[in-house]
């Protein structure tokens, strides 16, 4: 008797709890595993460097997807159902939110996106800065000729973006002459306005200029152009010049850019 007690004291209880797991919990499930995915990515994404993915190397560009795929692969592996399709909808209000928060406080914008750093102040190269941010003299030299700037004795300042652009401030000998340095006056250049777009009259912009369908036909009379479908793109300048591309090029020569046979 006592050892048939012993056996039913031992042997384990089967019961329906936790054997179906009920959708409110997958609903958080998923929740909070995509925060702490999009937390732990953004942390990675500081700690990894301020590199545009231009920029990036192979190296870098596969452990990128790597960390990318693996956060992935852990939601949809521990959540189970349609409740994986929740994630990137979490995943994007997530970014929404970040974006606001670094919007309205500074604080939290400069853990978030990180602060501009100086690598080149008064003509000499910050050393320490470029360690703190593990900056290499490679990189730097590539985007300083991406700018234009071949010389580092022209540079007076260079400053790394947050988002991993680099800002160049050359020297003022180095700087190239404007109309205000010779003390000429110049007229007012802004946005040339779309007139015609392939082939169709782009109506609010011929308004916002005060000009007519009929100055538009008689512009391209004057070039010829009998039929407004021939138009490609016509674009307005602020000095009132129109100007006309069509879809028909009559040119005389193409130039080519590609190897011809002879050198394969």
């Amino acid at each position: 008797m006592i050892l048939y007690r012993y056996r039913e004291l031992s042997c384990p209880v089967k019961t329906n709890i936790g054997v179906s797991p009920l959708p409110l919990n997958d609903f958080w499930q998923v929740i909070i595993y995509s925060i702490i995915i999009f937390v732990l990515l953004v942390i990675l994404a500081r700690l990894i460097g301020k590199k545009l993915l231009s920029q990036m190397t192979f190296f870098d560009f596969v452990i990128g997807i790597t960390i990318g795929t693996i956060g992935g692969a852990f939601v949809t592996t521990e959540v189970k159902g349609f409740y994986v399709l929740l994630s990137p909808v979490v995943l994007t209000l997530a970014v929404v939110l970040t974006g606001y928060i670094s919007l309205k406080s500074v604080p939290a914008r400069k853990l978030i996106e990180g602060e501009p750093m100086i690598v080149i102040q008064n003509g000499k190269i910050y050393e320490e800065n470029m360690r703190k941010i593990r900056y290499h003299l490679d990189d730097l030299l590539m985007q300083l000729r991406v700018k234009g700037v071949f010389d580092l004795s022209e540079v007076e300042f260079a400053i790394l973006e947050p988002h991993g652009q680099l800002s160049v401030l050359k020297k003022s000998q180095n700087l190239p002459l404007t109309p205000k340095d010779l003390g000429l006056t110049s007229q007012y250049k802004g946005i040339s306005s779309e007139i015609i777009r392939d082939g169709k009259i782009v109506e609010q912009n011929l308004r916002q200029n005060r000009l007519s369908h009929e100055w538009l036909y008689n512009q391209l009379s004057s070039k010829k152009i009998n039929k407004i479908e021939d138009v490609f793109l016509a674009t307005l300048d602020t000095s009132g010049n129109l100007y006309i591309d069509t879809r028909r090029d009559n040119l005389n020569y193409v130039q080519e850019t590609e190897d011809d046979d002879s050198v394969i």
